[in-house]
Protein backbone atom coordinates (compact mmCIF):
# COMPACT_ATOMS: atom_id res chain seq x y z
CA UNK A 1 0.00 0.00 0.00
CA UNK A 2 2.84 2.22 0.92
CA UNK A 3 4.53 1.11 -2.50
CA UNK A 4 1.68 2.19 -4.56
CA UNK A 5 1.75 6.05 -2.63
CA UNK A 6 4.91 6.41 -3.35
CA UNK A 7 4.76 4.84 -7.09
CA UNK A 8 1.63 7.99 -7.31
CA UNK A 9 4.30 10.75 -5.57
CA UNK A 10 1.98 11.13 -2.74
CA UNK A 11 4.32 11.62 -0.32
CA UNK A 12 6.49 14.18 -2.45
CA UNK A 13 2.73 15.33 -2.91
CA UNK A 14 2.10 16.35 0.39
CA UNK A 15 0.61 12.95 2.36
CA UNK A 16 2.90 12.63 5.64
CA UNK A 17 2.95 8.98 7.35
CA UNK A 18 2.16 9.34 11.37
CA UNK A 19 1.42 7.15 13.97
CA UNK A 20 3.44 4.15 15.02
CA UNK A 21 4.55 3.46 11.31
CA UNK A 22 5.92 6.96 11.43
CA UNK A 23 7.24 6.85 15.56
CA UNK A 24 9.14 3.19 14.17
CA UNK A 25 10.78 5.14 11.01
CA UNK A 26 11.58 7.67 13.27
CA UNK A 27 13.55 5.59 16.03
CA UNK A 28 15.56 3.94 13.28
CA UNK A 29 16.51 6.53 11.37
CA UNK A 30 17.94 7.98 14.71
CA UNK A 31 19.95 4.17 15.33
CA UNK A 32 17.66 3.21 18.03
CA UNK A 33 17.01 -0.28 18.76
CA UNK A 34 13.29 -0.84 20.05
CA UNK A 35 11.07 -4.13 19.33
CA UNK A 36 9.38 -4.34 16.04
CA UNK A 37 6.05 -2.12 15.75
CA UNK A 38 3.27 -4.31 15.02
CA UNK A 39 0.01 -2.18 13.91
CA UNK A 40 -2.89 -2.83 12.08
CA UNK A 41 -3.34 0.70 10.86
CA UNK A 42 -1.65 3.05 8.38
CA UNK A 43 -2.37 6.43 9.68
CA UNK A 44 -1.70 8.90 6.83
CA UNK A 45 -2.11 12.83 7.35
CA UNK A 46 -1.81 15.59 4.81
CA UNK A 47 -1.71 19.38 5.43
CA UNK A 48 -1.86 20.65 1.51
CA UNK A 49 -1.20 19.07 -1.37
CA UNK A 50 0.97 20.18 -4.85
CA UNK A 51 -0.40 18.03 -7.38
CA UNK A 52 -1.06 18.56 -11.29
CA UNK A 53 -3.86 16.80 -11.14
CA UNK A 54 -6.28 15.17 -8.45
CA UNK A 55 -4.41 11.69 -6.54
CA UNK A 56 -7.70 9.61 -6.29
CA UNK A 57 -7.24 8.07 -2.86
CA UNK A 58 -9.87 5.15 -2.66
CA UNK A 59 -8.52 4.30 -6.45
CA UNK A 60 -4.72 4.55 -5.23
CA UNK A 61 -5.87 1.53 -2.35
CA UNK A 62 -7.70 -0.75 -4.86
CA UNK A 63 -4.95 -0.36 -7.04
CA UNK A 64 -2.89 -2.42 -5.02
CA UNK A 65 -5.34 -5.45 -5.86
CA UNK A 66 -6.03 -5.90 -2.29
CA UNK A 67 -9.72 -5.82 -1.14
CA UNK A 68 -9.86 -2.60 0.71
CA UNK A 69 -13.22 -1.28 1.19
CA UNK A 70 -14.62 2.40 2.32
CA UNK A 71 -15.33 2.32 6.38
CA UNK A 72 -18.64 4.22 6.56
CA UNK A 73 -19.50 6.43 10.08
CA UNK A 74 -22.14 5.50 11.82
CA UNK A 75 -24.59 7.58 9.46
CA UNK A 76 -24.80 6.88 5.97
CA UNK A 77 -24.39 10.37 4.57
CA UNK A 78 -21.38 11.13 6.79
CA UNK A 79 -18.25 11.40 4.97
CA UNK A 80 -15.58 8.27 5.13
CA UNK A 81 -12.57 8.78 6.13
CA UNK A 82 -10.69 4.73 6.19
CA UNK A 83 -10.66 2.64 4.51
CA UNK A 84 -10.06 -1.31 5.86
CA UNK A 85 -9.21 -4.90 4.42
CA UNK A 86 -11.59 -7.61 5.52
CA UNK A 87 -11.61 -9.18 8.93
CA UNK A 88 -11.61 -8.55 12.21
CA UNK A 89 -7.24 -8.31 12.03
CA UNK A 90 -7.89 -6.50 8.85
CA UNK A 91 -5.56 -3.68 8.12
CA UNK A 92 -6.77 -0.31 8.13
CA UNK A 93 -5.90 3.26 6.80
CA UNK A 94 -7.08 6.38 8.15
CA UNK A 95 -6.27 9.57 6.74
CA UNK A 96 -5.91 12.88 9.26
CA UNK A 97 -5.68 16.94 8.38
CA UNK A 98 -5.79 20.02 10.96
CA UNK A 99 -8.64 21.43 12.67
CA UNK A 100 -10.41 22.14 15.70
CA UNK A 101 -12.81 19.67 15.70
CA UNK A 102 -11.17 16.50 16.77
CA UNK A 103 -12.43 13.44 14.75
CA UNK A 104 -14.89 15.49 12.66
CA UNK A 105 -14.74 14.91 8.82
CA UNK A 106 -13.55 17.14 6.21
CA UNK A 107 -12.92 17.20 2.88
CA UNK A 108 -9.75 17.04 1.13
CA UNK A 109 -10.17 18.04 -2.58
CA UNK A 110 -7.30 16.78 -4.19
CA UNK A 111 -7.60 13.07 -2.47
CA UNK A 112 -11.12 13.08 -3.51
CA UNK A 113 -11.89 11.74 0.10
CA UNK A 114 -11.90 12.98 3.58
CA UNK A 115 -10.14 13.28 7.03
CA UNK A 116 -10.31 13.23 10.17
CA UNK A 117 -9.70 16.73 11.67
CA UNK A 118 -6.76 16.96 14.30
CA UNK A 119 -6.17 19.88 16.50
CA UNK A 120 -1.92 21.49 16.00
CA UNK A 121 -1.85 18.72 13.18
CA UNK A 122 -1.15 22.52 10.66
CA UNK A 123 1.74 22.91 13.51
CA UNK A 124 2.88 19.26 13.74
CA UNK A 125 2.53 18.56 9.48
CA UNK A 126 4.84 22.22 8.63
CA UNK A 127 8.14 21.38 7.26
CA UNK A 128 8.06 17.61 7.18
CA UNK A 129 11.23 15.44 6.78
CA UNK A 130 12.34 12.41 4.28
CA UNK A 131 12.71 9.63 6.04
CA UNK A 132 11.69 5.31 4.61
CA UNK A 133 9.80 2.62 5.92
CA UNK A 134 10.23 -1.11 5.96
CA UNK A 135 7.15 -2.89 3.74
CA UNK A 136 6.96 -5.80 2.47
CA UNK A 137 10.63 -5.98 1.51
CA UNK A 138 10.56 -3.10 0.26
CA UNK A 139 12.28 -0.15 1.71
CA UNK A 140 9.73 3.25 0.37
CA UNK A 141 10.89 6.92 0.74
CA UNK A 142 7.73 9.33 2.50
CA UNK A 143 7.63 11.97 4.51
CA UNK A 144 7.70 12.16 8.52
CA UNK A 145 7.11 14.95 10.95
CA UNK A 146 9.73 16.97 12.41
CA UNK A 147 10.87 14.18 15.11
CA UNK A 148 10.44 16.81 18.07
CA UNK A 149 7.42 17.94 17.18
CA UNK A 150 6.36 14.72 16.64
CA UNK A 151 6.94 14.03 20.70
CA UNK A 152 4.87 16.80 21.42
CA UNK A 153 2.20 16.68 19.98
CA UNK A 154 2.30 12.73 20.85
CA UNK A 155 1.95 13.43 24.36
CA UNK A 156 -0.71 15.92 23.92
CA UNK A 157 -2.60 13.27 22.09
CA UNK A 158 -2.07 11.31 24.64
CA UNK A 159 -4.54 13.75 26.92
CA UNK A 160 -6.88 13.62 24.66
CA UNK A 161 -7.78 10.04 24.61
CA UNK A 162 -11.00 9.92 26.14
CA UNK A 163 -11.86 6.85 27.19
CA UNK A 164 -8.97 4.87 25.55
CA UNK A 165 -6.47 4.52 28.56
CA UNK A 166 -4.18 1.88 26.54
CA UNK A 167 -3.54 3.94 23.61
CA UNK A 168 -2.77 7.45 25.44
CA UNK A 169 -0.32 4.80 27.79
CA UNK A 170 0.74 3.87 24.04
CA UNK A 171 1.49 7.77 22.93
CA UNK A 172 3.37 8.67 26.16
CA UNK A 173 4.97 5.80 25.70
CA UNK A 174 6.57 6.23 22.32
CA UNK A 175 7.12 10.35 22.66
CA UNK A 176 9.29 9.08 25.91
CA UNK A 177 11.22 6.87 24.26
CA UNK A 178 11.72 8.89 20.69
CA UNK A 179 12.52 11.71 23.31
CA UNK A 180 15.19 10.09 24.86
CA UNK A 181 17.22 9.09 21.40
CA UNK A 182 16.57 12.94 20.51
CA UNK A 183 17.84 14.30 23.97
CA UNK A 184 21.43 12.11 23.68
CA UNK A 185 21.73 13.07 19.99
CA UNK A 186 20.07 16.54 20.15
CA UNK A 187 18.43 18.26 23.28
CA UNK A 188 18.30 21.72 20.77
CA UNK A 189 15.51 19.97 18.51
CA UNK A 190 13.34 19.14 21.33
CA UNK A 191 13.83 22.64 22.72
CA UNK A 192 13.55 24.25 19.90
CA UNK A 193 10.03 22.41 19.38
CA UNK A 194 8.77 23.01 23.05
CA UNK A 195 9.68 26.61 22.52
CA UNK A 196 7.54 26.68 19.08
CA UNK A 197 4.26 24.66 19.92
CA UNK A 198 1.11 26.48 20.39
CA UNK A 199 0.56 27.05 24.37
CA UNK A 200 -2.98 25.15 24.04
CA UNK A 201 -0.89 21.84 23.17
CA UNK A 202 1.83 22.30 26.30
CA UNK A 203 -0.87 23.38 28.88
CA UNK A 204 -2.53 19.58 28.82
CA UNK A 205 0.92 18.01 28.44
CA UNK A 206 2.31 20.29 31.45
CA UNK A 207 0.50 17.87 34.53
CA UNK A 208 2.19 14.92 33.05
CA UNK A 209 6.17 16.37 33.47
CA UNK A 210 6.38 14.53 36.83
CA UNK A 211 5.23 11.18 36.02
CA UNK A 212 7.41 11.94 32.35
CA UNK A 213 10.60 12.78 34.70
CA UNK A 214 9.86 9.94 36.88
CA UNK A 215 9.82 7.66 34.32
CA UNK A 216 13.01 9.14 32.39
CA UNK A 217 15.08 8.61 35.32
CA UNK A 218 17.97 6.58 32.88
CA UNK A 219 18.01 9.81 30.53
CA UNK A 220 19.48 12.56 32.15
CA UNK A 221 19.71 14.96 29.21
CA UNK A 222 15.70 14.39 28.81
CA UNK A 223 14.67 15.27 32.55
CA UNK A 224 17.03 18.38 32.17
CA UNK A 225 14.57 19.39 29.47
CA UNK A 226 11.30 18.46 30.89
CA UNK A 227 12.47 20.33 34.35
CA UNK A 228 13.42 23.48 32.36
CA UNK A 229 16.62 23.20 33.97
CA UNK A 230 18.21 22.73 29.94
CA UNK A 231 20.55 25.88 28.48
CA UNK A 232 22.10 24.76 25.86
CA UNK A 233 25.63 23.62 24.75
Amino acid sequence: MLVELRNRQAFESGIVLVGTLAWAAWMNELGASVVAARTLDVDLAVRSMKLAVPLDFLESMRATTLPFHRMSGPHPAELATSVKLPGVQGLRVDVFAPGTRPGEAVRVRDLGWAAQSVPFYDWLLEAPEAGAVLAGGHCVPVRLPQAARFVWHKLYSSTQRRGFPEKAEKDRWQALLLAAVLAEQDSDQLVQALSEAPKRLLMPVRPLLPRLMSQAERHPALRDILSGRYRGG
